[in-house]
């Protein structure tokens, strides 16, 4: 049986409740104008807390959002960024192998060099060009910058290349004046990366200075005339007195090649035009220099002229 408390309790919860129906009654057949101003009103008083509080909880909901959308904009710039010297690299490489084609008069077929998911001789390239493209074996390979090597092996769709890495690699080989004759060959090292060419079988009473520029010769029918090899840096080692071998930096680095020109028959006689040398950049300064003076010649006669009217108009 219920306390005389607990009855006054059930009352005033009965009589709450019966004035909380008469007052949403109230609010349906209220017209339009009062019934919104008293809501304005309720929510700038007595609901203003809990508006505050849902305007809070949106706002944090939108920062939370904002910052996820920031910082997955951030990791797509920094992941980007990552490979963005290699694109760069790659787009110059390209410019550079265009403006090849552009000076070549010989056939050739353009190669990308793939990466080689199995394992393989590590002075190996292999390209997507094979012999339904018209590649074949010992097809000289090159790249803007000069010889990469000769086709090694020629498959349906690809191909391998024998980089300038390679032990058993030849090319015979002049210094770009024509004046001395010789063989290139890679130093006698296990490890690819630490390959370098040396010019052998020169005359041990010739003397080649630092930075001389030495070309594929023609001679053998592999290589076209031309093809930048390499610049001499010094004298490797000399032989029982009769044969000085030089040390070579190389022209082209098999492992930063992305495109290569693999050449075609007929080869012409020479490329030395695709691969200006030492002589030719010395007159294209020249000719620079000398234009870039009658420039200023020209422009201090204008000056001069221009002050002597400004004085004798005053």
């Amino acid at each position: 049986m219920l306390r005389a408390s607990e009855r006054t309790f059930s009352r005033r919860d009965s009589v709450s409740f019966f004035i909380c129906i008469g007052l949403s009654l109230l609010a349906l057949f209220l017209p339009d104008s009062v019934s919104l101003g008293v809501a304005g009103s309720l929510r700038d008083s007595v609901l203003s807390p809990l508006v505050w509080l849902q305007s809070l909880a949106e706002e944090g909901r939108t920062s939370r959002s904002r910052f996820r959308a920031v910082t997955l904009e951030r990791d797509s710039a920094a992941f980007a960024a990552q490979f963005l010297p290699a694109i760069e690299a790659e787009n110059r490489q390209l410019r550079s192998l265009l403006s090849l084609r552009n000076r070549l008069t010989t056939p050739y077929i353009p190669g990308e060099v793939m990466h080689q998911s199995q394992a393989t001789e590590g002075r190996l390239l292999l390209i997507n060009a094979g012999r339904r493209d018209g590649v074949r074996p010992f097809d000289p390979v090159i790249s803007p910058d000069g010889l990469v090597g000769v086709i090694w092996n020629a498959g349906e769709a690809s191909a391998y290349v024998m980089t300038w890495t390679h032990p058993e690699f030849r090319v015979s080989a002049v210094t770009a004046d024509g004046r001395l004759f010789g063989m290139v060959a890679p130093t006698t090292t296990t490890a690819a990366s630490e390959a370098t060419l040396e010019f052998r079988s020169t005359s041990y009473r010739d003397t080649l200075a630092a930075g001389t520029v030495v070309v594929a010769s023609g001679l053998g029918g592999v290589y076209p005339k031309g093809v930048a090899i390499g610049t001499i840096t010094v004298i490797a080692r000399e032989q029982a007195g009769w044969e000085r071998v030089y040390r070579l930096q190389a022209a082209a680095n098999p492992s930063k090649v992305t495109h290569v020109l693999v050449l075609r028959e007929p080869r012409a006689l020479s490329v030395a035009s695709a691969f200006p040398g030492e002589s030719v950049l010395a007159v294209l300064r020249t000719d620079s220099l000398r234009r870039v003076r009658v420039a200023d010649s020209l422009l201090r006669v204008r000056i001069a002229d221009s002050v002597i009217r400004r004085l004798h108009d005053t």
